[in-house]
């Protein structure tokens, strides 16, 4: 190998390991809150981090659930081959991490019962790596939605929620400095 050719697949390398990395673009970050009176406190990128606050009213009833959640619109517009998803992050609550099928949403089913996986609290800055095994359908998933499996061509974001309960609501804070798929 000559060195021009050792130079060239050191390139090659580091590219494909840096292709492997989420650069914190923020235009791939967004958030979304019920009508209900939960709302965002969004800091973009701070410290090198995205970074966001959340106040999730109460439950209103039975047909009018609260939410807030912390988007991550997948670049590629889908998980393509991934295998596992290591998140680098901060979160006064526990994590949990869906994994936006269009199948179970407004194009799918309208049940929004996205295979998902719950990360633990972290006070300080924590790695957590997932297999996608490790994703299933939420126990309140209804009957009329048929499980179709995890399509991973059919996954375009993924949803950062902080777990706070239907109840009582709450308030969370919760940062990201990166994704890696």
């Amino acid at each position: 190998m000559t060195i021009k050719q050792a130079v060239l697949a050191g390139l090659l390398l580091f590219g494909a390991a840096v292709e492997a990395h989420s650069v914190l673009d923020i235009n791939d970050w967004s958030y979304a809150t019920d009508p209900h009176g939960s709302v965002a406190h969004f800091h973009g990128l701070k410290n090198d981090a995205i970074a966001i606050e959340f106040e999730r009213v109460p439950r209103v009833d039975k047909q009018n659930n609260s939410w807030v959640e912390l988007i991550y619109t997948l670049p590629n517009g889908s998980l393509g081959v991934t295998e596992t998803i290591e998140i680098h992050y901060q979160s006064d609550q526990p994590l949990i991490v869906k994994l936006s099928q269009s199948d179970y949403g407004k194009e799918g089913d309208n049940s929004y019962a996205h295979y998902q996986a719950v990360l633990p609290k972290a006070d300080q800055w924590q790695t957590q790596t997932l297999t996608l095994n490790q994703f299933k359908r939420p126990s309140w998933t209804p009957a009329s939605s048929l499980d179709k499996g995890l399509k991973l061509a059919n996954i375009s974001a993924i949803y950062l929620v902080p777990s706070l309960t239907d109840e009582q609501g709450g308030k969370a804070k919760l940062a990201v400095k990166s994704i890696m798929l």
